[in-house]
Parts: structure tokens; C-alpha cells; sequence
């Protein structure tokens, strides 16, 4: 790793996040060198993590690696005060409490730049910081049901399917940081901190991006396409002798390609596939002609054509696969990091690459309030006032 200090060095985040979509959204600051101090409920609270799993399994392992961790209960008048010391210093809050929670534990954003101007808070709810359903839980399969997700997931008349991922959380903490950083950027000219605040819901009908713009300009409810793109054709699984792969051929250069790979010319000239209208409307029997020509010969035969002949296509991986891939291999995407507690291990690499700055996971999730002490010492407590704070119960 290059000596140059990471992009985010000289920033401090204070975590309030649990569950998936507050610590995706402070993973990514941690991960690009931000100071990220983790605030947990000490044990005598009695809170467990939760949905995340066991604080030793993959899950939370691989969501909070790159922090420090401190327990503090906030709810105590001892660990307020120590939050507000802490705040003082600090440049980002993120949380993601139900929207009165953070009200009623003093942390708040109109609470928290008076004690800093300068804070950024970043908040993640289930349905927004206000409205007819700010008081619900948020839960990201519910958020994928009212966001539309499911009803374009899955085979035509399945009935409604889930992602296959935690895809409203994971979204909503990517948001949260990119608003988090826009924040950070205008303090800049500013000088001051702002809200930024969104929600599983708000995130998961951005995602449905083209879908939801079908239905705001043109009227269009889209429906479960399976496999298939919904609108670029011929797009989806095929199958071939050793199980299925993915073309995606849509526009009419690539339709051309793709036949002229296959070497069906009598696909290329049927009129019903002369257009991407036409073929839309004829899709299930185009499939099934390329099909024809696709089982013959193995995905990895098929793949080296078509890469060669300029046909857009992949193979169909599982996940042991996909880490053993060539490409995912050279790109760095399992990237190691050295446990005082579990040995050597593997995360989930960063996505971003940034020339100057190479990404980093110096520090694998650090044990329940491992840097308490340190960090009260930072702030000024002796070892009497923090052995009293352990005492009742503050850290």
C-alpha cells in the first residue's frame, strides 16, 4: 500500500448503525480511510445485533471491517455527555434509527450542530423522515415489495419475487454515503453541515430506474420478464450442453452478430425478427430458435465465439465460481485481511477504484468495544473516571 494518506483520512465518523443499511453506508467511508468509530450498546444493555448475524459469522464480519468500536449507552446521561464530546470533534454522524429514536436520545440533527455547525448527519429510515409512514419499521423485504421490485422479479405469472440480495438496504447506504460526501464537498464553500437523510423506500423506487420511467412517460406497467430483458431482445439464459448461459444481443447490430456467429441465416431473415418491435413481440419463438443452435456445444465453446465475434455473453456462475473466475481473481474482489481473532480471512472487496489512492481493508471488524478506553483517554477521561463509566454501566 502506498504511504499517501487514504482520500477520507481527515474525516471522523461517528456509527450509530445496525442491521445491513447504516454500516453498507459507513463501510464505504471506513473503506476509503474515514476514522469510523462504531458506537455499540455495551453488553449489560442486553441488545443483540440481530439480522446480521453472529458478530464472528461472514455477515458482520464483512460490514464492519476498517473501524473502531467503543460501547456507549446513550440513553444514560454519562454516555450523552461523552457522545457530545465526541460530536465536537467529529465530522459525520450516521444513523439509522426509527425517525423518533433519534429525538428522543438527543441526537438529532438541530441537537447535534449546536453542539458542531460543522456535522454532517446522516440518516437512513424505512420510509422517510416524515409522512404517513414515518413511524413503521423498515425492513428491506417489505421495502422491495412497495418499491416495485417484486412484481418485475421473477418468471411471467410466478406471482412476486425477492432479490436475491439485501438490494433496499444496500442501496439506501450507498445513497446515504453519496449524499454524506456531497455534504462534505459543500461544506467546503459552506462552511456548515447539513441533514442528509434518505430511506429504503425512496432508494428502492430509484433503482427501478428504466422500469419506473416506463411507467412516468409512457404509461407502461412493466411485468416479470423472467430472464429475459424486459425491452432489449434477444437478451437472456440460453441453453447449452452443459447447462445455461446469458446472451445479450439486443440492438440490431448485435441481433446480426449474434446470428452470423451461429451461422442462422434463416434467423436473421425471418421478417418477424426484423426490427426490435418485432422481435419483442415474437420472443418466446426466437428463444427457442437460438436455443436450438445454443444446446448444441458447451457454455465455455459458446463464450469464446461470441467474445470473438464482438456477441455480448457470460457464463452463469455460483458464487464459489464466480470468486474462482480469472477476472474477479485479477480484480481483487475477495480481499484479504489479518483477524487478531479469527486469523486470516476474506471480505468482500471495495468496487471503487481510484488511481492515486489504492483501496485497502487494513483492519478486519474489531472486537465489541476494543477502543473504548483509548478513545475516552483521547477525549480527556483519566483511568478512574472510565473505570467509574464501566462501572455503571455508561461503556
Amino acid at each position: 500500500m502506498s504511504d499517501r494518506p487514504l482520500p477520507l483520512a481527515r474525516f471522523r465518523v461517528l456509527d450509530l448503525t445496525r442491521v445491513r443499511s447504516g454500516p453498507t453506508c459507513v463501510r464505504q467511508l471506513a473503506d476509503w480511510g474515514a476514522d469510523c468509530i462504531k458506537i455499540e450498546l455495551p453488553p449489560s444493555a442486553g441488545i443483540k445485533e440481530g439480522i446480521t448475524g453472529d458478530r464472528n459469522g461472514p455477515d458482520f464480519q464483512n460490514l464492519h471491517r476498517n473501524k473502531r468500536s467503543m460501547t456507549l449507552n446513550l440513553k444514560t446521561d454519562a454516555g450523552r455527555e461523552i457522545f457530545y464530546r465526541l460530536v465536537e470533534e467529529a465530522d459525520v454522524v450516521v444513523e439509522n434509527y426509527r425517525p423518533d429514536v433519534k429525538t428522543r436520545l438527543g441526537i438529532d440533527y438541530e441537537t447535534l450542530k449546536k453542539i458542531n455547525p460543522r456535522i454532517v448527519l446522516g440518516s437512513i429510515s424505512g420510509f422517510g423522515q416524515d409522512g404517513p409512514y414515518v413511524k413503521r419499521p423498515g425492513v428491506d423485504q417489505i421495502a422491495q415489495g412497495m418499491g416495485g421490485l417484486m412484481s418485475i422479479t421473477g418468471l411471467p405469472g410466478q406471482g412476486p419475487v425477492r432479490a436475491g440480495t439485501a438490494i433496499a438496504d444496500l442501496s439506501a447506504g450507498l445513497y446515504c454515503a453519496i449524499g454524506i460526501l456531497v455534504a462534505l464537498l459543500e461544506r467546503e464553500a459552506s462552511g456548515e453541515g447539513q441533514w442528509v437523510h434518505t430511506s429504503l423506500l425512496e432508494s428502492q423506487v430509484s433503482m427501478l430506474d428504466f422500469q419506473a420511467a416506463r411507467w412516468l412517460m409512457a404509461g407502461e406497467v412493466a411485468e416479470q420478464a423472467g430472464n429475459n430483458h424486459p425491452t432489449s431482445i434477444p437478451t437472456g439464459v440460453y441453453p447449452c450442453s452443459d447447462g445455461h448461459f446469458n446472451i445479450a444481443a439486443g440492438g440490431q447490430d448485435m441481433f446480426e452478430r449474434l446470428c452470423a456467429s451461429l451461422g442462422a441465416d434463416e434467423i436473421a431473415a425471418n421478417p418477424n425478427y426484423a426490427t426490435g418491435k418485432l422481435r419483442l413481440a415474437h420472443r418466446d419463438a426466437l428463444n427457442d430458435e437460438i436455443a436450438a443452435y445454443t444446446k448444441a456445444r458447451t457454455s465455455a465453446e459458446w463464450i469464446e465465439q461470441f467474445n470473438r465475434d464482438g456477441v455480448p455473453c457470460g457464463p452463469i456462475y455460483t458464487i464459489d465460481r464466480m470468486f474462482d473466475d480469472p477476472q474477479v481473481r485479477h480484480l481483487g474482489l475477495a480481499a484479504p485481511v489479518h483477524s487478531p481473532t479469527h486469523g486470516d480471512q476474506h471480505v468482500v472487496g471495495q468496487a471503487v477504484n481510484l488511481s492515486r489512492a489504492p483501496r485497502d481493508i487494513r483492519t478486519a471488524t474489531p472486537e465489541m468495544g476494543e477502543d473504548t478506553d483509548r478513545i475516552l483517554a483521547d477525549l480527556g477521561y483519566d483511568a478512574d473516571s472510565i473505570a467509574a463509566f464501566r462501572n455503571d454501566s455508561v461503556v
